[in-house]
């Protein structure tokens, strides 16, 4: 897809959305090009192909957008970011449930994105990455059942008929009888424990060879939290005897040679909690007992201060790019 020019220029919103697209893709293409480097099974080399196939199709395609419309281009992650000639460090099981991640990841932000844009040759590369995206998500998860790793919701009786809720008491959740919980509250505590998982697993690798000691304990910071929440809502699950998703910790191997530089693995952890912070607003918006709503609020506490605090990490090492702003008006009158 090329741009088609337009005098008004991009909007606010394009380029929030572009710039953030771009950078993101070029973090994933030096964690995908690491993968690629050690990888065994061919049927899930070949699904990590696919996604960096998306990844440079995002940067090769937004490159002539903003060269078109004079908007500099973000430097993002290099190949100074990565060192491909490191140890491995994961098996190849944890890259298809590292896929899973980055294509629920991808989904949530090119959706969003749709409604957004209105360029005209903007929103149809949103609408394409959408659909890619979902391809491949689609692919991973085949895969990963076929190979019986699918980390599936749990199973649950259909109803009897259809029923009204009659009762206050079906948003009680602390004191009283709770009521069992219903399919949404499974099926997004379930797939928050799934992403805590992942990120737990990641970040144990990510801690294995952080060189800067402020970014190891951050690091250890992120697993702790990981952790925390996985317990936490995984009580939940089994006070109605459901199971929850198993760790992934095992895939990670012992090597301390870090193939990622601190400033991508620092990123890398704001970007996951940043979606965390999404999947829980989601969870607490369809969930119906206080207890769920009040625990939602808790994990969004934490992940929103990990969040700000990874930034401040990020600020003090110069790592931070600027995002496009708006302009400082009240900065520019001061300097007549």
């Amino acid at each position: 897809m090329v741009s088609n020019h337009n005098k008004t220029g991009l909007t606010s919103a394009e380029m929030g959305k572009l710039w953030a697209t771009y950078v993101g893709n070029t973090m994933g293409k030096c964690v995908l090009s690491y993968y690629l480097k050690h990888i065994n099974d061919r049927d899930i080399k070949k699904v990590l192909n696919d996604a960096m196939s998306l990844c440079e199709g995002w940067i090769n395609n937004i490159k002539p957008i903003f060269k078109n419309d004079n908007f500099p281009l973000p430097v993002g992650f290099t190949k100074d970011d990565v060192n491909l000639d490191v140890p491995r460090l994961f098996h190849d099981e944890f890259y298809l449930h590292y896929l899973q991640y980055l294509g629920k990841a991808g989904m949530s932000i090119y959706s969003v994105a749709v409604p957004l844009v209105t360029r005209a040759d903007i929103r149809n590369l949103y609408i394409k990455g959408l659909n890619d995206t979902s391809k491949l998500l689609a692919e991973v998860n085949d895969i990963l059942m076929a190979k019986g790793h699918l980390a599936n919701s749990p199973l649950i009786p259909p109803p009897k008929g259809t029923d009204f809720i009659d009762k206050q008491n079906f948003l009680y959740g602390f004191v009283g009888e709770k009521r069992p919980l219903h399919g949404l509250e499974i099926a997004h505590l379930y797939g928050n424990i799934n992403n805590d998982v992942t990120s737990k697993a990641l970040i144990i690798g990510f801690s294995q060879g952080a060189k800067h000691e402020k970014v190891r304990k951050y690091l250890e910071r992120g697993k702790n939290i990981n952790h925390k929440h996985i317990d936490m809502l995984s009580k939940k699950l089994s006070e109605d005897h459901l199971p929850s998703p198993t760790l992934l910790d095992h895939l990670v191997t012992t090597s301390t040679m870090p193939p990622f530089s601190d400033k991508l693995m620092v990123f890398h952890k704001i970007d996951m909690f940043s979606m965390k912070i999404r999947e829980y607003a989601n969870g607490a918006s369809l969930n119906g007992r206080k207890d769920l709503g009040t625990l939602y609020a808790r994990c969004l506490v934490d992940v929103s201060m990990y969040v700000e605090d990874g930034a401040n990490i990020m600020i003090d090492h110069n790592w931070l790019e600027k995002p496009p702003e708006a302009p400082d008006r009240n900065h520019l009158a001061k300097e007549k």
